[in-house]
């Protein structure tokens, strides 16, 4: 029976109702908001995530390089996936444990199901490799040229290739006792070469491993006019060594030859009750996580079962974490051919973000920032602002002190060296840098050494809590005051991901917003209990409880008679509660829309329960990374925007903040834009109450519409 008609009979209570007042409403049978039917298992939900992703590889009216683009984010999309949740379910599964979660399914059920899901995403990936891109682009004179195909002078070119540049590099391993198997680094490029014969000492182990240096591309484009090649071939450097891998064990044959690769655990932990400094903590996990526990094995295809079967041995991993590829096993690394290919015409076009009219060029920035709150849209309009605000800081004499919160910022960062700057100048500088961003930690344990050899005060958070708020203030004498100037955004501090996130940023000099985070940097920085804030939300005080309490403010005024409406734009909808008020909510009439990225355990449509809900996925050119809540509230709208995703781990173990958009003008630019991305029929997936994403198409009479080209065109207008 499909789950929406399941619930149409059902009345929605309170899951913490006493049962004496659950009483049956005429003759509808009453329910709770447990029932786990209602979720979606969140590992699941992020694997067909990246099934959207994958989609935009299949999707002829992307550019081609970007379709090869799309699969190979795919590809590192999995990698993250057995890194982190895989891992995290076989731990679970290793100590026993059995707890589920809202969806009723145990780690050892998800394991399997997402095993399962996982293996048919891999195949996918590699069949529209094969079967749609390689041609595709061969078809545009970008080919991958096997070994079969090489010319003369191309198998001429890779053979001296291979011996000056990669052989010197390759160390064999033949396989005894005296040479046992070795470590393999997490996500590393490797061969097993089956041998038949003797080698200089009589030995005849069978077996040898070689492992290709990480330094190396993984696709080596050959030369036009020492090859006869055409400007855009390639050779895989699996290729190269499948060629001339004999040349390492002289005297005897190669029977075969295969590459793997295994995926480790990559979470790195810490028990910071227990260090005395974070830092050297932090630098000396780092040191462990490319030898973390096995939690995938992937072989060529051709690879025979009994040498698979010996890797699985060698790894103590079971048949469910093999998976046979045919291709590259680091498909992810095949990425280098974007940068490597000077094709416009199969890219994106090209654009310049626009820079706000409010930012004059002929006014001071802080003058600017004074007249009126200014808000930008990442990477419609530029990042620039951003990055003078903190230079400009850096250069003004007035300006006393500064203090951000940074997550993530990229090798090489103005930001940060605006910062390294202001310390040397004799300014206060006060960072808050996370260690623990996942897989930017060692980045990040280098970013602060650096300041802190530049003199600026560098602190890493709370103890038990990630700081992933996104926060930066200027404090700046004016005549006889001190005035505190703010940003605010809902992405990272990072150049790179400027240009392909959408977030939201907020400059202000408003008066109580200026103490509010003057006061969450001294609780980052000090001890001392939590202080009343005028009008942000914070992680782990006030957000989850404010959120539920907007959402209860919709559903009581919708319960006698009075519009409710409420629009979330997340990444990750997760947090039970949020999602039973929704429901609750739904169920009373409020009018609901979540644009939700990624992960999304509710499941709307559900006639009684969420039939007033829908939910929508936007995949397109940038990533979607703007957080973003609107609540009617009887026609007062109010427009929050925040670093927090609608998740437990944001709402509890996080330091976030949630800021107003309080400028009519600016909080109706926000709804504008809201709107855009409900409209959107070419980039959006809408969620079905059995769980399934659909694509939307424009109808018969109705014209396409993308709100990220929209946004484009828009901006670009204006510019």
């Amino acid at each position: 029976m499909a789950v929406k008609d399941f619930y149409k009979r059902f009345h929605i209570m309170n899951a913490n109702t006493p049962k004496s007042a659950q009483a049956p409403v005429a003759e509808e049978q009453v329910i709770d908001l447990k029932q786990p039917e209602l979720y979606i298992n969140r590992e699941l939900s992020l694997l067909e995530f990246n099934r959207r992703v994958l989609a935009q590889a299949k999707d002829e009216r992307v550019p081609l390089l970007e379709r090869l683009r799309y699969l190979c984010i795919s590809s590192t999309n999995m990698d993250e996936f057995f890194e982190v949740r895989v891992a995290g379910l076989i731990k679970q599964v290793e100590l026993g444990s059995t707890q589920a979660g809202p969806d009723n399914m145990s780690p050892l059920d998800i394991l399997k199901t997402a095993g399962e899901r996982a293996q048919q995403l891999v195949a996918e990936q590699y069949r529209v490799l094969n079967d749609v891109l390689l041609p595709e682009l061969a078809q545009e004179n970008i080919r991958f040229i096997r070994r079969k195909d090489w010319s003369e002078s191309q198998a001429k070119w890779v053979r001296q290739y291979y011996q000056e540049a990669l052989q010197p590099l390759l160390t064999p391993i033949g396989l005894d006792p005296a040479h046992p198997f070795p470590r393999i680094l997490n996500k590393s490029l490797n061969f097993v070469v089956s041998l038949s014969g003797k080698d200089a000492f009589g030995r005849n182990s069978g077996l040898a491993v070689v492992q290709a240096p990480r330094s190396l591309s993984r696709v080596i484009q050959l030369p036009p006019g020492a090859t006869d090649s055409g400007p855009y071939d390639f050779v895989f450097l699996s290729s190269m060594m499948h060629a001339y891998v004999d040349g390492l064990f002289h005297g005897m044959k190669v029977q075969g030859c295969y590459q793997f690769r295994v995926t480790r655990n990559s979470e790195l932990f810490v028990d910071e009750e227990e260090v005395d400094d974070l830092l050297r903590a932090v630098e000396g996990e780092l040191l462990t996580r490319r030898y973390g526990d096995e939690v995938r094995l992937e072989v060529a295809d051709n690879c025979p079962d009994e040498v698979a079967d010996y890797l699985l041995a060698q790894f103590e991993m079971s048949r469910d974490g093999l998976y046979r590829v045919n291709g590259p096993v680091n498909l992810n690394r095949v990425q280098e051919v974007y940068d490597l290919v000077d094709r416009p015409d199969l890219k994106f076009p090209a654009f310049t973000p626009s820079l706000p009219k409010a930012f004059d060029p002929s006014k001071d920035l802080f003058e600017s920032i004074s007249k009126q709150d200014i808000l930008t849209h990442l990477p419609f309009e530029s990042f620039i602002p951003v990055i003078d605000f903190v230079r400009r800081a850096a250069e003004d004499s007035n300006v006393l002190a500064i203090k951000q919160t940074l997550y993530r910022t990229g090798p090489k960062s103005a930001i940060v060296d605006a910062l390294v700057n202001a310390a040397q100048a004799g300014k206060e500088v006060t960072v808050v840098i996370e260690l623990r961003a996942r897989f930017d930690e060692e980045a990040n344990v280098a970013l602060a050494n650096r300041l802190q050899r530049a003199g600026a005060h560098v602190v890493y958070g709370v103890v038990g809590y990630k700081t992933h708020a996104k926060m930066t203030m200027v404090v700046r004498r004016e005549g006889r005051h001190l005035r505190h100037y703010v940003h605010l955004g809902t992405g990272n501090y990072h150049p790179r991901t400027a240009r392909i996130y959408t977030d939201y940023g907020l400059f202000s000099r408003n008066k109580l917003l200026g103490e509010d985070v003057q006061m969450v940097f001294n609780q980052l920085t000090s001890l001392g209990k939590v202080a009343k804030l005028n009008k942000l939300l914070q992680s782990p005080f006030t957000l989850h409880k404010s959120m539920l309490e907007k959402i209860e403010r919709e559903t009581g005024r919708a319960k006698v008679g009075k519009k409710g409406r409420i629009i979330v734009k997340v990444n990750s909808l997760i947090d039970t509660k949020l999602i039973q008020a929704l429901y609750k909510a739904s169920a009373a009439g409020v009018e609901i829309d979540l644009i939700v990225r990624g992960m999304c355990r509710l499941r709307p449509g559900v006639a009684g329960v969420s039939e007033n809900i829908r939910v929508r996925s936007i995949v397109g050119r940038f990533l979607e990374h703007t957080r973003v809540c609107y609540f009617y509230n009887d026609g007062n709208e109010e427009v929050f925007c925040s670093s927090a995703d609608w998740m437990e781990r944001n709402m509890f173990r996080r330091v976030e903040v949630c800021f107003p958009i309080e400028s009519s003008k600016l909080r109706q630019r926000i709804i504008k834009e809201l709107d855009y991305y409900l409209k959107d029929n070419s980039q959006a997936w809408e969620l079905s109450s059995e769980g399934v994403y659909q694509r939307t198409a424009p109808a018969e009479d109705e014209a396409a519409f993308s709100a990220q080209n929209a946004l484009l065109q828009e901006w670009a207008e204006q510019a």
